[in-house]
């Protein structure tokens, strides 16, 4: 996942408003008590937050299994000056060197976890790697998005040198989304290559995400709805999760 379409991916999201996601970020792990310190943000893609986070002060890491989109994200970094580390990791097997003031996985990360097992992985990975007293942060698409928005259907958009089929189907049983891409990139000769990406993802409840985190020994749990610091609500199309690990007594 993620390969030859690192390349173009930046191009196809340019219209995300990274900066104010961070912003919004940056309020979050205050509220949870880290204004400063270490954070690792995983599943950080081509560092679209990683970037902005490190400017608003912290000290971060990012982590991704893909290494076409690290590559993307040091290569932003290191133009604007910034020495972020970037590590090839899954984030189910989170495995750093030293402790982090939190955690964050963004933009979609957990909902590409499909099952109960692949969640706990990265939870327990996280709680290891989270210093006690310190925050975890995560959002994710919701239900209502992929089930009602995503849902079964073709997306087709004609770019100046990039066209795209985008392919869903919804499964009510499985409560995932399976994806389809399929890209047309105009090369320097004029000539079209094409690339395909398949991706899968997966409609976590409200109420299963705040019991696996309790259950793996988490606190504070609190769902926020998108961009804003109200409760969660079943319409809105992405939550912010937070949590943290209780401190040493």
């Amino acid at each position: 996942m993620y390969q030859d379409f690192a390349e173009i991916y930046d191009r196809l999201m340019d219209n995300v408003k990274y900066d104010s996601w961070a912003d919004y970020y940056v309020r979050l792990l205050s509220i949870y008590g880290v204004r400063e310190g270490k954070v690792c943000e995983c599943a950080c893609g081509t560092g679209n937050l990683t970037i902005p986070l490190q400017r608003a002060g912290f000290q971060m890491t990012g982590v991704d299994q893909s290494r076409e989109m690290l590559w993307q994200a040091a290569q932003k970094a290191r133009k604007q000056g910034m020495a972020i580390p970037f590590v090839q990791q899954d984030m189910k097997a989170l495995n750093l060197h030293r402790p982090m003031d939190a955690v964050i996985a963004t933009c979609d990360g957990i909902n590409y976890l499909l099952t109960d097992e692949e969640l706990k992985s990265f939870l327990r990975a996280a709680w290891r790697a989270i210093r006690p007293g310190g925050a975890l942060i995560f959002d994710v698409s919701t239900p209502y998005k992929l089930r009602e928005q995503l849902c079964s259907g073709l997306i087709c958009e004609d770019l100046e040198d990039i066209t795209y089929f985008w392919q869903n189907r919804w499964n009510a049983r499985t409560r995932t989304v399976e994806m389809t891409l399929c890209f047309f990139v105009k090369e320097a000769d004029g000539r079209y290559r094409r690339m395909e990406e398949e991706q899968t993802q997966k409609a976590w409840e409200a109420q299963e995400l705040k019991n696996m985190l309790l259950s793996m020994g988490f606190r504070g749990v609190c769902l926020y709805g998108d961009g804003n610091l109200n409760p969660a609500k079943e319409t809105d199309l992405r939550w912010h999760i937070c949590a943290t690990r209780p401190g040493e007594e």
